[in-house]
């Protein structure tokens, strides 16, 4: 009888259930039986039947003063923590990681599989806004933290050698990892409950976007957009620390409804002309949940949007961050009213449904897994 492999799930933090808790969701749906580990574990006990409600074994930081809250400020003791995790009594090693999750110690009997969401973002592309947004580029504590994410940057590059297989969440996350990692990575786009968003063909006379309201999301050039078109509704979903200045820029036209539930954010979704994107994602869950309502999509034409609205069908791709830019692509839409099947904008969506996620990966793993065992039948 073949033994059962053992597998092990690495995943930088548990603190919520945003797209990389969703890949892990999936993978344990995969590999129920699999054991869970990461630097930290704080998740809301309402969201850990995400993880089906298994133990996670954590570092020393989940000890440490603060560490609920302010977990990221012991970035420094990351890499030295995750090293800590022993997983060597596993066949099967699979990292979820954004920042240090693939850094797991691994040794030449285990096949380690990275599904990587994104290269450390503030150590590597968003290096000097980090230090411009936190004011560090400057002064003491500058040079400290140019210092720390200077030796992040040297680790994470030397531990991308860790990784027998790298898995991207995007075209655009994959040509991140052969610049930074010089590392060849498959693309397997991450799951979205599509089967949650309920298609609706007809639509009301109404824009949305919907986004936590921090700087990148650029909610705040959206509403900006929307003050210079007075005959255009805009609908605003979400809160954050943006919130009072995006208000202060809101006109009469712009209805910020903060925070709101599931079913909320789903009517909106089902019911709006178009949702409006303007962050540079890696991939990007809300233009595709959009679509699965049947509602075209106006995004900033980088990173994962770039491969998941198809402009001109089933949504409209502009070119810079700017006001004027996305104005003009709000008036292009408007001048195409039969352009955007809300058919064929559904039938887009469900290319990235949990469903061929699942298949995917699972064909992956289990093509990695055979091919290994096979070098290891001949060398035996």
């Amino acid at each position: 009888m073949e033994r059962k492999i053992k597998v092990a799930i690495v995943h930088e933090w548990f603190v919520d259930y945003s797209g990389s808790e969703r890949v892990v969701e999936q993978l344990l749906c995969i590999f129920p039986d699999a054991d869970l580990f990461s630097v930290i574990e704080f998740m809301p006990e309402h969201l850990k039947k995400h993880i089906l409600y298994k133990p996670v074994t954590t570092t020393f930081i989940q000890k440490l003063p603060f560490a609920k809250k302010h977990y990221r400020n012991y970035l420094a003791l990351m890499p030295t923590a995750i090293e800590q995790l022993d997983v060597s009594a596993y066949d099967l090693v699979l990292s979820s990681s954004h920042a240090v999750a693939k850094g797991i110690l691994s040794h030449s009997s285990q096949l380690h599989i990275c599904y990587c969401h994104s290269p450390i973002r503030y150590a590597w592309d968003l290096y000097h806004q980090y230090l411009r947004d936190s004011g560090l580029t400057k002064g003491f504590k500058g040079f400290i933290a140019k210092g720390i994410l200077h030796y992040i940057r040297m680790w994470d590059f030397t531990t991308a050698n860790r990784v027998d297989y790298f898995i991207a969440n995007s075209n655009y996350i994959s040509k991140r990892i052969k610049k930074i990692y010089n590392k060849k990575a498959t693309v397997i786009y991450p799951p979205v409950d599509v089967d949650s968003f309920t298609f609706v063909p007809h639509k009301e006379d109404f824009y949305l976007t919907a986004s936590r309201l921090v700087p990148y999301k650029k909610i705040d050039l959206i509403v900006e957009a929307f003050s210079l078109q007075l005959n255009k509704k805009l609908v605003v979903i979400g809160e954050g620390p943006d919130f009072d200045k995006i208000k202060l820029k809101a006109t009469k036209n712009v209805t910020l409804l903060g925070y709101q539930p599931f079913e909320v954010l789903k009517s909106h979704l089902q019911r709006a002309k178009a949702f409006v994107f303007a962050a540079e994602e890696d991939f990007g869950i809300a233009p595709v949940e959009a679509q699965a309502c049947g509602t075209p999509v106006i995004a900033y034409g980088k990173g994962g949007a770039c491969e998941t609205v198809i402009d001109g069908r089933t949504g409209i791709l502009y070119n810079e961050q700017s006001v004027a830019s996305l104005t003009e692509a709000i008036l292009k839409f408007e001048s195409m009213p039969t352009a955007f099947d809300p058919f064929a904008v559904r039938e887009n969506a469900e290319r990235f449904s949990v469903k061929t996620f699942k298949r995917k990966i699972s064909t992956f793993i289990e093509n990695k897994l055979r091919a290994k065992q096979q070098v290891e039948d001949i060398l035996e």
